[in-house]
């Protein structure tokens, strides 16, 4: 069952906002806004959207759960980032493509894609025209995708190799220390290695191979997918270490030491 229309009419009931405002907010005429909330109309993915970001829920959620039967510490919760569908269900969705012999593709979302697959990965059309490849290598009864990175925040892994992550369904299920792809609704696309606070913080710690970098947190309500890292591809080869390169690590093992050794005497 859809409950897209009660739910977005409780929405803006419990938030206080007239039909008119919504409608300024989202650029949309107050009788598309009246129609949506009464099932005269249908929403187009371009509503699911809108009505997503501008109340910072889910489209799973806003289809397919009934916020009328929430608890108010769910609703809450949900008001606050927490939205449900990060536990994982089978309704959450993921627009994919499939070759000839039915089995799922491997779609590259590469430099020019990310800024529209930020707001388009649950659109099948957009997710139609992606590029695809297949890698025998990896599982067929998992999804892959593959995104190019820039920057120099996971050095060794340079900017511009692509990196392929495996579809995650449960973000609880987000283990500390891997590598995750994470597709948010403010920062774009993201390759960091993860700490899960969710139980704790409601939040992922970023923190990047490069250590000149710092570590942040990210909201988990700013997360729309998660993909876990599998591996990379590049056609450079790296560049040799420097001699600086060379002490750092050498100085890092020296104090990692020298802990390890006033432990075992403590």
């Amino acid at each position: 069952m859809n409950f897209f229309s009660k739910n977005i009419k409780l929405l803006r009931n419990r938030k206080k906002r007239t039909q008119n405002e919504v409608a300024v907010a989202l650029e949309l005429k107050r009788t598309t806004v009246n129609a949506l909330e009464n099932e005269i109309s249908q929403p187009t993915v371009s509503h699911l959207q809108a009505f997503s970001k501008y109340y910072g829920i889910a489209i799973d959620t806003l289809i397919n759960v009934n916020l009328h039967q929430l608890s108010e510490s769910q609703f809450t919760d949900l008001q606050n980032g927490f939205d449900v569908f990060i536990r994982g269900t089978k309704l959450r969705v993921i627009a994919t493509t499939v070759d000839s012999d039915n089995n799922d593709n491997i779609e590259f979302v590469n430099e020019k894609a990310k800024a529209g697959y930020v707001n388009c990965f649950a659109d099948p059309e957009y997710i139609g025209k992606l590029p695809v490849f297949q890698l025998p290598f990896l599982s067929k009864d998992k999804k892959y995708r593959a995104f190019t990175i820039e920057g120099d925040s996971m050095l060794p892994i340079a900017a511009g190799s692509i990196v392929i992550g495996e579809f995650l369904q449960d973000f609880y299920n987000i283990k500390s220390n891997d590598a995750y792809i994470i597709v948010t609704r403010d920062e774009g696309i993201v390759f960091k290695v993860v700490q899960n606070n969710i139980a704790t913080e409601r939040s992922l710690k970023l923190i990047s191979l490069n250590k000149t970098f710092e570590p942040y947190n990210l909201p988990i309500g700013e997360v729309t997918e998660v993909w876990k890292f599998v591996c990379y591809l590049n056609t450079c080869i790296p560049e040799p270490e420097s001699d600086i390169s060379v002490l750092m690590k050498q100085m890092d093992d020296m104090q990692k030491a020298i802990k390890k050794l006033g432990s075992k005497i403590e």
